[in-house]
């Protein structure tokens, strides 16, 4: 058992990157080291939500990293709160075993409005005139304005889009060491995305990602050094998890483009293209190497036209009606009527327009909330434009799909012997581990 435990969220960390992390491997060089399975979706959100719960999607309802809310209609990418997780997560199991045990959770987006009694997270100001203020959320409220005053405001432009740099990430940890002197709380879970940028733009094995892991345990490094000077001499276990790993690819499907092809995707004019989900039959929210397609009125013959679209068709893997969702644990009213699945050297586009000129304004900007599903390519820029292009084939690298290969498994580092004795773990593990060692 441990006093504190330090859990590591770390995307795209493979086993074989320890060789270039000097300080990572030297903290975890006497503990347990284990491949990591993530549960599919193999995503930042739904894995992250299974981490904290120990549950499945179809328990957590954690299903993609953004919602279609079928009742309004309403795409909702990137801003849920904390309440669209419905199992109980480690902290809320903590204060429940004991009111003393105190948590922090720093940069997970579905952190607003948690049990943990420490947060911090992005949260930009919207102004009225459309631009945005530098902020974060965090518990105490005041707590941002010291974090601002000691390191400058969060470098929002280096934590996504064609500026995605180190920034962020050093941020995140230089910020956590301010908030483990001040609160030392049991618990610490820390989101630490710098793999996930050249990993998907060039490619996990290209320079620039190889770089990347550099510049990823220098930041691990003053971490390191000032959690033990902030927590002493107490008796500190540290956690390091891959969300998952990413994987090279060089095709792209556009789910979005077949259906409206196959005249069940509908649009209506709104500075461009925008998708009408009231009219439309059929349509896909995407999300890296999978979507979730909704079907109007869940009609059946629909459902069968949509299936067999994409039955045999290049990058996809699978294809899952309804009554086959149980195979991944997404049994969940927020699951699509049909799932598509990508094969591993493949990814899933958001776009539906078919002519770039009536493409909607959003689409060469980063704009994480207005886009029907996530964009990798926010993360280039084209200087001609200036502005993001509207060519998926830029992306190198992705992940989503479910972990069947070795080589789509990550790790699960301990700095202690004896955590964990599985010889092979998946992210539902994580929870009661960590949970262990609080006596829970």
């Amino acid at each position: 058992m441990s006093d504190h435990v330090i859990l590591l969220s770390i995307p795209g960390l493979r086993g074989q990157d320890l060789e270039k992390m000097p300080r990572l491997s030297s903290l975890v060089k006497g503990g347990d080291r284990a491949p990591l399975a993530p549960s599919f979706p193999a995503v930042t959100w739904p894995v992250q939500a299974t981490m904290l719960t120990g549950r499945t999607p179809e328990e957590h309802g954690v299903v993609a990293n953004g919602f279609y809310w079928r009742e309004r209609q309403e795409v909702e990418m990137w801003t849920a709160w904390n309440d669209t997780i419905t199992a109980p997560q480690i902290w809320d199991l903590m204060h429940e075993h004991d009111g003393r045990l105190t948590s922090a959770v720093w940069f997970p987006m579905l952190s607003k409005g948690s049990g943990a009694d420490y947060v911090c997270m992005p949260a930009p100001v919207h102004n009225p005139d459309g631009s945005e203020s530098l902020w974060c959320y965090t518990r105490p409220s005041e707590l941002y304005g010291g974090l601002r005053d000691a390191l400058g405001h969060f470098p929002l432009q280096h934590f996504w889009g064609p500026l995605a740099n180190i920034k962020a990430t050093a941020w995140i940890a230089d910020s956590a060491i301010i908030a483990a002197r001040r609160f030392r709380p049991n618990f610490f879970f820390l989101y630490l995305p710098h793999l996930d940028y050249a990993a998907q733009r060039t490619g996990p094995d290209s320079p620039a990602a190889i770089a990347a892991l550099g510049e990823l345990d220098d930041s691990l490094g003053r971490l390191i050094d000032g959690f033990h000077e902030a927590y002493q001499d107490a008796n500190l276990l540290w956690l390091a998890a891959s969300e998952y790993v990413i994987t090279p690819v060089d095709h792209v499907t556009y789910p979005n483009r077949v259906l409206r092809e196959a005249g069940l995707l509908a649009v209506r004019d709104e500075e461009g293209e925008v998708i009408d989900f009231a009219a439309s039959r059929a349509w896909a929210l995407v999300d890296h190497q999978f979507s979730h397609v909704y079907v109007k009125n869940v009609h059946s013959a629909t459902v069968k036209q949509v299936m067999g679209l994409f039955q045999d068709r290049e990058g996809i893997a699978e294809v899952l009606a309804v009554e086959d969702r149980g195979k991944y644990n997404l049994r969940h009213e927020r699951a699509g009527d049909v799932i598509l699945i990508s094969t591993p050297n493949s990814w899933q586009a958001y776009y539906y327009w078919l002519d770039d000129a009536r493409a909607p304004a959003f689409a060469r900007t980063v704009d994480i909330h207005r886009k029907p599903g996530y964009d990798p390519v926010e993360l280039h820029f084209d200087p001609a434009s200036k502005s993001i292009p509207l060519d998926a084939t830029l992306v190198k690298g992705s992940h989503g799909a479910p972990a069947a290969h070795d080589w789509q498994r990550g790790v699960l580092l301990s700095s202690q012997r004896g955590v964990f004795v599985e010889r092979s773990t998946a992210d539902l593990h994580i929870a009661d581990l960590v949970l262990r060692q609080f006596g829970i």
